[in-house]
Formats: structure tokens, sequence, C-alpha cells
């Protein structure tokens, strides 16, 4: 399947309805994903699937093993017609990517392919915490939560990121000092600044801090490599640099933290009580497991909007910082109506919207607080 060319919207006008039907899919999603986790648990379902799986297996771990997969493939059939349309057709229909059918597909396959085994070792690990300790589970499930964030946040750059990109140090060696000069400002210390093809993917921009310890770097995306000029790219970064110094990462990650641990102690105290109501006769049965998953993703769904709320202040921070650290508002405001028209950001979403699912201001709100 090559690029789809029929009906494009124009990008000056299309980019309210680009991210209207993007949240519409992701609705469609949610809701099927979670609904199909509800009705499987609910109609005796999975019940049935462990008993069926058992009748080849003894092995607990080899049943879970068959069970998650099983769960798993199912789902991933029933939302991939959405997948397409969302990640793909879309995003062609709306002029943000040239990736032929083909290159999209074996990138979703290489994604399940890495993320599989390391959600298998969560589940695994999780399993044995809930066998070994029934009431307490939830606690050290955290801590094993945060151990492994702080470690994805350490290899990532270079494990994982280069699985799906090619990073190669900044050819740009006038833009790599600038960039450097900028970080030695506000004391960060980098193991190097890359960019990578993000074009063979989309063509919508973007640049980021990544790692940490001595894994910190830089990394810009092609297209916005190409898109903006050097003092715009510098704003853009800046802003990221005001992250660093504000301590927007650690404060997050503490959060992020207590928000980790009160959730996993809901949902422990829920699926608790709700075992019997579902008929399961105890917690590290295998077929109760989804009733978990149903109970988290509630939490994460109730507590976004809050977490969502804290991430848009701490933007509005770092543009504070920006304009400080660069003496001018007028290049970060270049560089957010270009990354705004580039990526087909809606300006002016409903304020309801932004609150529920945005993790950054509007543009607009941004551009008229840096005014």
């Amino acid at each position: 399947m090559n690029k789809i060319s029929a009906g494009k919207p124009n990008k000056s006008n299309g980019s309210k309805q680009y991210q209207r039907t993007k949240l519409l899919y992701s609705a469609i999603e949610f809701i099927l994903g979670l609904g199909f986790l509800v009705a499987i648990v609910s109609c005796g379902l999975t019940t049935k699937t462990e008993e069926f799986i058992r009748n080849y297996v003894q092995n607990d771990y080899l049943v879970l093993l068959f069970f998650i997969t099983l769960i798993g493939i199912i789902e991933a059939v029933l939302l991939f017609p959405f997948n397409v349309c969302s990640g793909f057709i879309i995003e062609h229909r709306y002029q943000l990517s040239d990736q032929r059918f083909s290159s999209w597909l074996w990138e979703q396959t290489k994604g399940i392919l890495v993320s599989y085994p390391i959600m298998l070792i969560i589940i695994a690990i999780f399993f044995t915490l809930l066998r070994r300790y029934p009431q307490s589970w939830w606690f050290w499930m955290g801590s094993v939560m945060v151990l492994f964030s702080i470690i994805i946040a350490r290899l990532a750059p270079v494990l994982l990121f280069p699985l799906f990109y090619k990073f190669v140090p900044l050819e740009d060696k006038s833009l790599a000092t600038d960039v450097s000069a900028l970080c030695k400002t506000v004391g960060l210390r980098l193991e190097g600044v890359y960019q990578f093809n993000l074009s063979k993917t989309t063509r919508k921009a973007n640049a980021a801090f990544t790692g940490i310890g001595k894994s910190k770097r830089v990394i810009l995306g092609d297209t916005l490599l190409n898109n903006m000029e050097t003092d715009e790219i510098l704003a853009v970064l800046a802003h990221e640099l005001g992250h660093y110094k504000l301590n927007h990462m650690w404060k997050g990650m503490a959060i992020g933290i207590m928000i980790t641990f009160l959730g996993l102690f809901l949902v422990s105290t829920a699926y608790n009580s709700m075992l019997i109501l579902f008929h399961f006769r105890y917690p590290a049965q295998i077929a109760a497991l989804p009733l978990i998953v149903i109970l988290l993703t509630m939490y994460q769904f109730v507590t976004a909007p809050l977490q969502n709320a804290y991430s848009r202040a701490n933007e509005r921070a770092a543009d504070d910082f920006t304009v400080k650290l660069i003496g001018n508002s007028r290049n970060l405001i270049s560089g957010l109506n270009k990354l705004a028209e580039q990526n087909l950001s809606d300006r002016t979403p409903h304020p309801l919207v932004e609150f529920l699912f945005y993790s950054h201001p509007s543009i607009d709100k941004r551009i008229s607080r840096l005014q």
C-alpha cells in the first residue's frame, strides 16, 4: 500500500479535524480494549480459558504465559483495524507520513517483539509477588516498578531507541557546538548531541533530552532540523533545559512514585473485595488477573487529568525559563508556530478536552503568555 492521496485536507485548516479524529480513535480503542476485558471477566471466559490451557500444561508460569498470549492476541486482532486507521490511514490522509504500509506494519511488529518479553518479565515478577504476598503485593510491585522505570530511563537511549531509528552525531557541527554551549550554561553535561531519521515514519517534528546519568543526550529529529532555523531550534531546546534546571523530571518521578503506590494500594483493596463478586477463588488465580488490569486502567484514566494539569504547569514554567535564558520570546514563539503547523496541533482545543487530555497548554495559550 502506498501513500494515500485522495481527499487530503489542507494543512492550514485541517489541524482541528485531524486532532478530533485522532482523539475519537483513541477513545474507541480505549473503550473497546477495556470493554473486552470487562466482558471476558464478567462472562467467566477467563476462567474457562485458564481451564482449557490447564488441560495441556500444569506449570503455573506456563499457564500464565499461554493465557496472556492468547488474551493479548485476541485483543490485538480486535483493535488492529482501529490501529491501522489511526496510525496509518489518518496520518497519510493529513499528509503527515510517507511511510509504506509494509514498513508501518514492520515497525508495529518490531514494537511488539521488543515490548512482549519485557512485559512477560514484569508480569512474571508480579505473579510471583501476588502468590507470595497476597495482601502486600502492591508495595513490593510498586518498588519493582520504580526500579524498572529508572533502568529503562538509563538504558532506553542506548539500547531501545536505536532499534527503531538510526542515531548519528549531529552533522551540523556549528549547531552541535551551540547546543553544547547552551547546556553548559545550566550545568548540564551531555554524552552527545544526535540526530535521527524521524522522517522514515512521520513528517512531524520532535526533539528531546533523553536518558539519566551518563546516558544523557540531546536527540533532534531530521524533520525538525529541516524545518527550523538555528535560533528556533535553540529556543525549543532551551525549553527542555528549563525542565532539567527546574528539576521537573525528578519532581515528576517523585509524584509518579506516589501515584503508583497509591494506585496499586487502591487496586489491591478493590481487587480483594471483588474476587468473590466474579467467582474467583483466590488472589493469585490466573483467570482473575485481567480484573487487576481493568482496575489499573480505570485508576489511570481518573488520575490522568491531574497529572496533565501538573504537566501543563511545568510547561509554562519551562517557557518562562526559556525567555530568561535566551533573552527574548521571539525565537520560541516562532519555533512553537512552526511546530504547531508541522504537527497539525489544534491551537484552540475545547477547554474540557485540554483539561482532560493535554499534557501541554494549547499553542495559542503558550504564545499569548509569551507575548
